[in-house]
């Protein structure tokens, strides 16, 4: 049974990470889902492992993948580029498992042109003064930072409407809990459709009038 495929999308520091994060070490014991690792020209950072952070290649390496059509989707941020596989992807959907990006708007876009039975979720911040509290909490980057942080978070939170479905993060449990349930009702829906060979509601009940209710 193939899987399904789910685009991630939200503005830095509404929780996003920390929620894939929960979900994996919550809900994949059996190893049914995949979080896809995006290949990048960057330099690891401390702590980082190649495959698992990233796949990290040279620009070289890079653009030949790209000539390839190895890539969904990819992005050149500065001088640095990301791109996420499309062998990868395709070979863990296969393999039964469900498939989550990370991405942003733009690559959401892009990924549901190609694959368009993908689902997508947009995680929300409860609001734009509670988002710049928790970037401020990080203490991590400097007012500057922060602002423009806030100003690309404005600009993508208006494509909201875009997604298949919203989450606003303000109780992280809870908010994981909604995640999970999008995830297992669309696990349930494909499992009646592909067990079914594709037989509509009305095939399945063709000829019962009811008679066998015995309440």
């Amino acid at each position: 049974m193939k899987g399904t495929l789910y685009i991630i999308s939200s503005p830095s520091g509404a929780g996003k990470s920390s929620l894939l994060k929960a979900l994996f070490e919550q809900h994949n014991n059996d190893n049914s889902m995949y979080l896809s690792v995006s290949h990048t020209t960057r330099p690891p950072r401390p702590g980082e492992v190649d495959h698992v952070h990233y796949h990290f290649v040279t620009v070289d390496e890079f653009k030949n993948l790209i000539e390839r059509q190895a890539f969904y989707e990819w992005a050149q941020v500065f001088d640095k580029y990301y791109g996420t596989s499309r062998e990868l992807v395709q070979q863990a959907l296969q393999n039964g498992q469900d498939v989550f990006l990370d991405i942003d708007w733009q690559g959401a876009r892009q990924m549901r042109k190609m694959e368009p039975e993908a689902k997508s979720i947009f995680i929300l911040p409860p609001s734009l003064e509670e988002l710049r509290q928790r970037l401020v909490k990080r203490a991590q980057d400097s007012e500057e930072v922060i602002a423009n942080r806030m100003n690309k978070a404005q600009r993508e939170i208006s494509h909201y409407n875009e997604y298949d479905y919203c989450l606003i993060n303000d109780d992280f449990d809870q908010t994981l809990n909604d995640l999970w349930s999008i995830i297992n009702a669309n696990r349930h829906t494909r499992v009646i459709i592909e067990n079914n060979e594709g037989k509509t509601l009305e095939n399945l009940l063709a000829g019962y009038d009811g008679q066998d209710d015995q309440s």
